[in-house]
Order: C-alpha cells, then sequence, then structure tokens
C-alpha cells in the first residue's frame, strides 16, 4: 500500500495534488510520502515483536537526509556502506549506536571515522578487512565490536546483479570457513566479536532462500558458541522485494518474513537486526516527468518524457519495470495503446518501457513513475549536463523541496581551468 492515489481525476500525493508539485519545482523530480516511508518502517519493526530486535534502514536505497530524520524519529537505526552514508546519518542525528556499517571495501580513514564518532557494529567482510578494523582500533585504543558476514551460497533468485549470497559473488566470508575465521577474530585484541552477518540479495519475492540462509545460520552459531564465542547478535540483512508490477503477486508480507525470523532463528535467543531499503523506500516515491514530445516512428510511436536515465537508471542497468500512470486519470472507456516511453539523451537506452499500453497523451502531461522512492535518486547523475532533479517530502497537506534543482551555473562552476588554457 502507498498514498499516492487519484481524486477527483488527479493523482495526489497524500493530501497534495502532483500537478501542484509540478507548478511550484517544475519537472521532472521526485516525490516522497512520509505516510508512506513510516508505515512500511512499523510494518518490519511490528514483524518482530517479542524479540528482541532493531531495524536499520539501509541508507543506499534513498539516503536523502530528510528520509533519514523521518525513519530515525520512529526508531530506525541504519545500515552504511560508506564514510559518506556514515557522514549523512550522523548529520540527520542518528547517534553512532544506531548504525551498522557494511560493505566490502572499508578504508582506514572510513573505519576510523567510524570508531572515532561512535558505532553499533562493523559488519566485517574479509581476513584483510578485520586486520585493518584491528590496527585501527589499537591505534585509537578502542575496542570494535563485530560481526563476520557469511556467504551461504545461496541462491536469492533475483537479478544477477543484485544478487550476494553465492559463492560466486565477491561479499563475505564462505560459511565453510567461518569457524576458521571466527578463531582469528576471537585472537585479536582490538576487536570484539558479537554476532554473525548474513544478505544474500535484494528484490527476493520468495520467503525459501531467506529460510535456507537463515537455517545455516541457527547451525553456525551452535556451532561457534561451542567453540566458545559469545554470539548475541545476528543481522540478517534486507532484501525482501516490493510489487514494481501490480498486475503480478505480491512479494510475501514483513509478517510473513518476521514469522519466518521467529521460526528458524527465535530458539537462540540472539538479538535480530534486519536492513530493509527499498520495501521502506520503494512504493513510497514517483518520480514525475512532463511529455516533449509524441513522435511516430516506423511501426511504433514515441512519448518522449523531460526526465531520463541519468535520472531514473534502473530500467537502462537492470532492464527494470516501473509502472507509469498519468497524473490526471484517464476518462472511463478510454482505450490503451501501445507506445515507447523514453527520455531525450543521446542513446537508445535511454528507455524506460518498449510498446507499454497508454492512454492517448500529448505534449505538456505529466507522468509518475511509480515505485521509484528507491535506488532512484541516489543513483542518479548529471549525464549530458542534465542538472540532479529535485526531491520533495510530502507530509499530509504540507510539501517541501528536500533537495533543490542546481543551476546550470553551479554545475558548470564546479569545473576548474588548470592556468595553462
Amino acid at each position: 500500500m502507498d498514498h499516492f492515489l487519484y481524486r477527483d481525476g488527479a493523482l495526489y500525493a497524500e493530501d497534495v495534488a502532483i500537478s501542484e508539485i509540478a507548478a511550484a519545482v517544475g519537472t521532472p523530480f521526485y516525490v516522497y510520502s512520509t505516510a508512506t516511508l513510516l508505515r512500511h518502517f512499523h510494518l518490519f519493526d511490528d514483524a518482530l515483536d517479542g524479540m528482541e530486535h532493531l531495524v536499520c534502514y539501509a541508507m543506499k536505497a534513498n539516503s536523502n537526509q530528510a528520509v533519514l530524520q523521518t525513519l530515525a524519529q520512529a526508531g530506525a537505526g541504519m545500515d552504511v556502506v560508506s564514510g559518506g552514508e556514515y557522514r549523512r546519518a550522523r548529520a540527520a542525528g542518528v547517534p553512532g549506536e544506531r548504525i551498522v556499517f557494511s560493505g566490502v571495501g572499508k578504508t582506514r580513514d572510513e573505519i576510523r571515522l567510524a570508531l572515532e564518532g561512535g558505532i553499533r557494529q562493523f559488519n566485517v567482510e574479509s581476513e584483510p578487512e578485520m586486520a585493518i578494523l584491528d590496527a585501527v582500533a589499537q591505534e585509537l585504543g578502542v575496542v570494535a565490536p563485530i560481526t563476520v558476514r557469511v556467504n551461504p551460497d545461496v541462491d536469492a533468485k533475483t537479478h544477477a546483479k543484485i544478487a550476494t549470497g553465492k559463492s560466486e559473488n565477491k561479499f563475505g566470508i564462505p560459511i565453510a570457513r567461518a569457524r576458521e575465521v571466527y578463531a582469528m577474530a576471537a585472537a585479536m585484541p582490538g576487536l570484539d566479536v558479537i554476532g554473525i552477518d548474513v544478505h544474500i540479495g535484494s528484490q527476493l519475492t520468495d520467503l525459501a532462500p531467506f529460510e535456507q540462509a537463515y537455517l545455516k545460520v541457527a547451525e553456525l552459531t551452535e556451532t561457534l558458541r561451542a567453540d566458545g564465542h559469545r554470539i548475541t547478535r545476528l543481522d540478517l540483512g534486507g532484501g525482501l522485494g516490493i510489487p514494481y508490477e501490480r498486475s503480478n503477486a505480491d512479494p510475501p508480507l514483513p509478517s510473513d518474513y518476521g514469522a519466518l525470523v521467529q521460526r528458524t532463528l527465535g530458539h537462540l535467543g540472539c538479538e535480530i537486526e534486519i536492513e530493509p531499503g527499498r520495501l521502506i523506500a520503494g512504493n513510497a516515491g514517483l518520480m514525475v516527468s512532463e511529455v516533449i514530445y509524441v513522435k511516430s516512428g516506423e511501426g511504433r510511436d514515441f512519448l518522449i518524457l523531460d526526465g531520463a536515465m541519468n535520472d531514473l537508471i534502473r530500467p537502462a542497468m537492470y532492464e527494470a519495470y516501473h509502472d507509469i500512470i498519468p497524473v490526471i486519470e484517464p476518462a472511463p472507456g478510454v482505450a490503451p495503446e501501445p507506445i515507447d516511453i523514453v527520455g531525450p539523451v543521446c542513446e537508445s537506452g535511454d528507455t524506460f518501457a518498449k510498446q507499454r499500453n497508454m492512454p492517448p497523451l500529448v505534449a505538456g502531461d505529466l507522468v509518475a513513475f511509480r515505485s521509484a522512492g528507491a535506488y532512484g535518486a541516489v543513483m542518479s547523475s548529471e549525464y549530458n549536463s542534465r542538472p540532479l532533479i529535485p526531491e520533495v517530502l510530502v507530509k499530509e497537506d504540507q510539501f517541501a523541496v528536500i533537495r533543490a534543482r542546481p543551476t546550470f551555473d553551479e554545475m558548470i562552476n564546479r569545473d576548474t581551468i588548470p592556468e595553462w588554457l
């Protein structure tokens, strides 16, 4: 469920008309719903009721500080994967003890930043990282709390570019080597081994891969405890999918996921951490774009928008599907027709949909891309010298620009001309 609905034939974000935002900020733009963000966070939080837990929002999905503050004030922790994300979380008022640091390539500077600023734990991905973390912690005279990310070699049956739990993926330590690596970690004075981390991929629409992975984690927990390790926390990652195509069956609910966690891991008495991103932010956002031209081609027509692949790259990068709907609801009985929906960037890859059934539209009409709140704005760029597009947050009948569109002068003046030119 989201809070983007038609009212009297016009699309609204909560109690604000999308056309009103477009008139104020111009197109294209992203718009997020506070009510949807909070609803989805509480679905996860409630799903783990009865177990000690923390829902750490995966910031890589959408790291705007207004989004972070909205979730943090509701009780969320944060999962960061870079020093920049760590700084964003702290700037948004999130205390270090509610921040988990993941990622395969943490640098010395990033590790130092988090140790000095406060951290809940590092999810360690390799032995070399473990050694560097130990060395930096000892230099600072502190002890770094860690989990070790294990790779359970489970096929998440998701897109190849977002699968993370198979043996050929770059993430984590093979679960078969876990005992050896945990013994190494326990011997390092700068580290405090507190748990296990696992994450098998993103946009999962079936609970079976989670169950396979969590049963392996449960067995490993018992084994490591028998070896003398204090395993008190299990970080289970994120990955639960969202329904990008409204005509398809919905993915499992957070409540179903929570029941699975309780069934497979509840007997261990561990604190549970989960790191959802897409399911919290994805359906909480739209990208809104204006039709520039309707072009007739050889055997097909094209809807050319002012939004492009640099603004929403998922279709070009992942062959991803987004529902695209008109901001003004079509009149009853209007027959849709197939049309290619494209942007103005000079690449054939700048295509959002091919032969998508749409009602007749003309230049100046607005369309909205659903499920664009995750991996939209955060992955955008200024390719073709196109400014980053605004982000807008709605709360009930109010809206605010939470990232402004830069001017062309601001973009161009970032460049520095060498003195020899």
